[in-house]
């Protein structure tokens, strides 16, 4: 046990010392942690009510020293919807991410480690979904459980399920035959046992790189669904439907800062958990640096 504590001692400190050496790595982390930050600390620093915050007096106003961002066509600060925007969006690609992780690293280490029929039957359930472009798939998703946050949650999520199955079928396909694995399948443990204490440990690299890059990939779809209209609902300000409401309501070009802002704000969050993505992957598994 204390040797087993010392390698993963020693392997944590080598893998921190190959991230602090990625400088995409620690942009994208101090991104995400301000990103993150900026979301929790929202309602503390500007509490804040959608449903009455309107002014017609103040509508598609350009940036200045009273609206930094600009307002939109309904009167209301850019910067502060905006802001909430990413709380909101943010949210849904944390949740999403979660959901599609859970569902599709659970069927992944029954596929790999029983195979048999159920590999078969999983392989076809990834194969169908994947035979669907992502957005296409989420839009299926919402127009069956109808358009709204929790929708958009769940369909974001099955669009990871079958990423995470395959990761972690092939991880497992690999462990299950190395000497550990088999050492522990000699002395009679159960298969449970050998999945989450064994398998699924040694699994969890390359599925941490992978959520962590699938958060951006969720933001961007959650942001498509909602400017095709399916995600929240008004008043609840969203990245993607604020990018909706400029270009319906037909001040995109004539305000440009109401698509600007919210468009940065998601590059913003793509980039920031792609770049930590990067830095966790050369951090986790040194041979894939570059």
């Amino acid at each position: 046990m204390t040797i087993t504590l010392k390698a993963w001692s020693a392997n944590a400190r080598n893998a921190l010392g190959r991230f602090l050496q990625s400088t995409s790595g620690k942009i994208g982390l101090f991104l995400a942690i301000a990103i993150i930050l900026l979301a929790l600390l929202a309602p503390v620093l500007h509490p804040y009510d959608p449903s009455t915050d309107r002014n017609y007096l103040t509508r598609l106003k350009p940036p200045s020293a009273q609206h930094w961002f600009g307002t939109d066509g309904l009167g209301r600060d850019v910067l502060i919807l905006v802001w909430y925007g990413l709380r909101t969006s943010l949210s849904v690609g944390l949740v999403s991410v979660l959901l599609g992780l859970t569902m599709g690293v659970l069927l992944g280490l029954v596929a790999g480690y029983f195979r048999g029929w159920l590999e078969t039957g999983i392989g076809w359930l990834t194969d169908i979904l994947l035979a669907f472009p992502s957005i296409l798939l989420a839009i299926a998703v919402v127009t069956i459980t109808g358009p709204s946050l929790p929708s958009v949650m769940i369909a974001v999520g099955v669009v990871q399920v079958p990423i995470f199955i395959r990761l972690t079928r092939s991880m497992v396909l690999s462990l299950r035959e190395q000497e550990f694995v088999q050492a522990v399948i000699a002395f009679g443990a159960t298969p449970a046992r050998i999945i989450f204490r064994h398998i699924l440990p040694a699994s969890l690299a390359p599925i941490v790189v992978q959520a962590t890059l699938s958060i951006g990939t969720a933001t961007l779809e959650a942001a498509g669904l909602g400017f095709l209209g399916l995600g929240a609902k008004p008043p609840t300000p969203e990245l993607g439907t604020m990018l909706s409401d400029s270009f319906k309501n037909g001040y995109s070009l004539s305000a440009p800062w109401t698509i600007l802002f919210p468009g940065l704000m998601i590059t913003l969050i793509v980039l920031a958990f792609n770049l930590l993505g990067d830095g966790l992957r050369d951090a986790l598994d040194p041979r894939e640096s570059h």
